[in-house]
């Protein structure tokens, strides 16, 4: 069973075991706009919670993706360099960004549910 946690830096993280797929949240997508370019991180490229782990630019700006948690990318969208738009159109689907392999379980602790998130970006209205 997948968990479905969120950061304060507006990605998602679904959890599944010791793997985690990442993306942006439909907030996040919606303030930036119409997605045009999406860096992906390269295959093993071991990324730190917090750190930088992939760009999106759109029309109005450029964003960081920020790893939510530390882990090696073993996947990426591939997708998304020829169709960027999908960030759009289903950011928590067919938008995902990229794969980790979760490097230190039960590091969630400062993620938030899905209601919990929903009050953040409440308070920032």
């Amino acid at each position: 069973m997948s968990t479905i946690k969120y950061s304060r830096d507006h990605e998602w993280i679904r959890i599944d075991g010791d793997t985690a797929v990442i993306g942006i949240t439909d907030y996040a997508q919606t303030q930036l706009g119409d997605v045009v370019y999406v860096e992906l991180p390269a295959l093993g490229r071991r990324v730190e919670k917090g750190g930088e782990a992939a760009v999106v630019e759109s029309v109005k700006a450029a964003s960081e993706v920020y790893a939510p948690l530390s882990g090696e990318v073993i996947a990426v969208n591939e997708a998304l360099s020829g169709e960027p738009g999908r960030v759009n159109s289903d950011p928590m689907g067919e938008g995902w960004f990229f794969k980790l392999r979760i490097a230190l379980a039960g590091a969630t602790g400062d993620l938030m549910d899905e209601a919990a998130y929903a009050a953040f970006v409440a308070s920032l209205q």
